[in-house]
């Protein structure tokens, strides 16, 4: 058998034939760039994740990048980020003018902790946080983060690029996050057909200057009152996610039950497998387990020989990757980022994987010999 580590062509009866025939509606009211398939994706999305504002932008980069700037991150402010991360995090920081700044996660959560928030922000005095959710997770401490950084009169930005469908203590991740962004990548949760992104936020401010940066800055047709760019998000993109909009909770329930099925079954001590914290419902965009970086490399070996597929995400730390070191300000580093993306394996996970799949994959991985 093969089994791909992510295969987004799995879609539900009929799902094709709807985007097709509602794709043939746009082209026939010549609906290319917004529009009102725009207008109701934003408001679906509003809804879903119950936060008071949402705009959709081109891609989850510039919507990190919208995000900072609507929220005001200025040329030469100093802006935390975990060093555990997708490298559209570290740039973002950077296209917007500001310095990032490098701080450690914990091997335990493989996230951002209070007390590494905390020394970040005693250390460097930063204008902003970055924190991101990865895995489909949350930061175990998100709501005390978001605490401390109000107490400090710290903006708070969170990168929700795999964590669409996550709740903290019962309550969507987004709706209580000042700002957040995410991404809408084709192989995210909820995916468009091609890039896409969007900006959540509480703050009817920052909401207003999003969708002004987003437009070429324009405050009229012909009016400029901020330098922006084109980030607009297609009404084709809109109109694909607002039917996958209509089948997320049942494929985050099937990826809910990939993960839950490796943790139940994968018995071999040389993984050790990986699950959010108590208080967070995941969306099952990730299997994850951690294995020496010693065995990894032969696990590697062994899934390719088994045509299974996998990921490790991520392979590098932000702070030692190349194109780093010209605009890092500072690092706080205890050698957990460093390791963990040496340590971390990402087993098959996607919407309706089937169970013979799912089995086989527990088969190979539970008789793998370290």
């Amino acid at each position: 058998m093969k089994v791909p580590f992510i295969d987004i062509l799995r879609y539900e009866n009929n799902f094709l034939a709807t985007v097709s025939e509602k794709a043939a509606e746009l082209l026939k009211n010549g609906h290319f760039v917004g529009g009102p398939v725009v207008g109701q994706f934003e408001s679906a999305i509003k809804d879903y994740t119950k936060t008071a504002y949402a705009l959709g932008c081109a891609n989850g980069t510039d919507a990190i990048q919208l995000a900072l700037r609507a929220a005001g991150v200025e040329k030469n402010d100093r802006v935390l980020l975990p060093d555990m991360t997708f490298w559209a995090t570290f740039e973002a920081i950077v296209n917007v003018g500001a310095v990032p700044y490098t701080i450690d996660v914990s091997r335990e959560t493989l996230h951002l902790t209070l007390a590494s928030v905390k020394e970040g922000v005693e250390k460097f005095n930063p204008k902003a946080i970055l924190m991101v959710h990865l895995y489909g997770w949350a930061c175990p401490e998100t709501l005390e983060i978001r605490e401390y950084c109000k107490s400090k009169n710290v903006i708070l930005v969170e990168d929700c690029a795999q964590a669409i469908g996550v709740k903290i203590k019962g309550e969507s991740l987004l709706t209580n996050a000042v700002v957040s962004t995410t991404s809408f990548y084709p192989a995210k949760v909820l995916g468009a057909s091609g890039d896409a992104g969007g900006v959540f936020t509480t703050d009817e401010k920052v909401a207003t200057a999003t969708k002004i940066l987003l437009n070429h800055g324009r405050t009229g047709h012909y009016d400029h009152g901020m330098i922006g760019w084109n980030s607009r998000l297609g009404a084709y993109e809109a109109m694909f996610m607002v039917e996958s909009l209509k089948h997320l909770d049942a494929r985050l329930d099937s990826r809910r039950h990939v993960v839950e099925e490796y943790r139940k079954k994968i018995k071999n001590p040389a993984l050790k497998m990986m699950a959010p914290s108590k208080d967070v419902w995941e969306n099952g965009y990730l299997s994850v387990a951690l294995m020496t970086p010693e065995t990894r490399p032969a696990f590697t070996e062994y899934l390719k020989a088994n045509d299974i597929g996998f990921g490790t995400v991520y392979p590098g730390a932000m702070s030692v990757q190349p194109g780093a070191a010209a605009h890092i300000g500072g690092k706080i580093s205890h050698g957990h980022a460093e390791w963990i993306s040496k340590s971390v394996i990402n087993l098959p996970c996607f919407a309706y994987m089937k169970q013979e799949e799912i089995d086989y994959v527990i088969e190979k991985v539970n008789a793998f010999k370290a």
